[in-house]
């Protein structure tokens, strides 16, 4: 499996992604061409190498231009469409999008992202996200970033992204609504429940357009997972930052098992609470979020019974388990730590039998099927109703699988 972790040290913009993808080798005619699609106004697009603290990277340069200041080694868009390129609402954008000669694949997920930029702007200006302007992020030079950047990871063959916590500047940023404390109101409603990493660089690092790529299309975020490293690529944003060099570093790797993933174990020892509080916090945790919930009996201190409270969840689910397990039970302090996870691909299928139809999970080593396991609820219900053992509606469904 391909995958990508975006090291966001310096934060994330549109064109530190978009220059980050043609350093790890896009074609960046390949990507022009596919641009070309969404017949915007007339732009070019150009990719320069930098150098940022000595760091070589790629800077991508997108520009609103007129038919006769195309360049000779920038890509030029016919004038098709007839969008005005200010104040764009989130109609206008989509109608581009549905216009457009793109695969319905890269106008889905870039919709997406769209979306959650008009959200949050929305919910910053009290109005709804079919009303609101989206100003900044309505131009030309932002559609190309986040299309762009769609088109460029499907070009990658990129199946999964991970990402780091998210670094953030301070101070205050000159834009349509006047002065703005950065992170922008529009950046921080984009990053809730995204790790982030506050710095004292009186720049604005992330982007709402940053923030909103990396939130939509990212799988977890934290240390980089567990993989066979294959290309490096960095993209260059515009300032020149005295502190770090202003980079994204996407790297790009296959995944050394496709079948193993990261996740926390969540544990706390309780011996002073009812049993019925105890099921009543399992059900939460499974609502919110939890792999798995579960019990272990054991003896604490002056040897008296309690139970062992685990849970195993993702990383963006921790601080919901730790708060449901600090307010809805009696301790005083939890433990956390991260885990490797091996488990098999998985699909549902459905065996007929003389009783009715069972669901039945298949699992899968390595795309080696090795297991069929009837679902115990179907096979429940068929005993009840037909008055038989449950096992032997366990035997007949996979009696039937294995001769299918």
């Amino acid at each position: 499996m391909t995958i990508a972790y975006f090291d966001c040290f310096s934060g994330i913009s549109g064109d530190m992604i978009l220059g980050a993808l043609v350093d790890l080798g896009i074609e960046p005619g390949s990507l022009a061409n596919e641009l070309d699609k969404l017949n915007l106004d007339e732009f070019t697009i150009d990719f320069k190498k930098v150098t940022k603290h000595s760091i070589a990277a790629t800077h991508a340069v997108v520009e609103e231009c007129n038919p006769d200041q195309k360049q000779h080694n920038n890509h030029h868009h016919d004038n098709t469409a007839n969008h005005s390129s200010h104040h764009r609402h989130l109609s206008d954008i989509f109608a581009i999008l549905d216009q457009s000669c793109l695969q319905a694949d890269i106008i889905h997920q870039s919709k997406q992202i769209f979306d959650k930029l008009a959200e949050a702007e929305a919910k910053v200006h009290d109005t709804s996200k079919e009303q609101v302007h989206l100003h900044e992020v309505s131009g030309v030079d932002s559609i190309v970033d986040i299309v762009g950047t769609v088109i460029g990871l499907k070009l990658l063959g990129i199946e999964k992204i991970y990402a780091s916590p998210i670094s953030l500047g301070t101070g205050f940023v000159t834009c349509d609504h006047g002065k703005m404390p950065v992170p922008v109101p529009g950046t921080m409603e984009i990053l809730k429940d995204v790790p982030v990493r506050p710095t004292e660089i009186r720049k604005e690092l992330t982007t709402p357009t940053g923030a909103a790529v990396i939130s939509s299309l990212a799988e977890d975020f934290g240390p980089m997972p567990q993989m066979v490293i294959k290309q490096i690529g960095y993209g260059a944003g515009t300032r020149d930052l005295t502190e770090v060099p202003n980079l994204l570093r996407i790297v790009l790797g296959q995944k050394n098992n496709s079948d193993q993933d990261e996740v926390y174990i969540i544990e706390t020892n309780i011996d002073d609470n009812s049993p019925e509080i105890i099921g009543h916090v399992m059900e939460k945790l499974f609502k919110t979020g939890a792999l798995d919930v579960f019990l272990t009996p054991i003896f604490m201190k002056k040897n008296r019974p309690g139970v062992k409270l685990s849970v195993i969840c993702n990383l963006h689910d921790c601080d919901d388990m730790v708060s449901i397990i600090l307010n809805e039970t009696t301790t005083f302090g939890i433990r956390r730590y991260k885990v490797n996870r091996d488990k098999l691909s998985r699909d549902l299928i459905e065996i007929e039998t003389k009783w009715g139809t069972i669901q039945a999970k298949r699992g899968f080593m390595k795309d080696k099927h090795i297991k069929t396991i009837p679902e115990f609820e179907d096979c429940k219900k068929i005993a009840v109703e037909n008055d038989i053992p449950i096992r032997e509606v366990y035997e007949t469904a996979i009696h039937i699988h294995q001769n299918s």
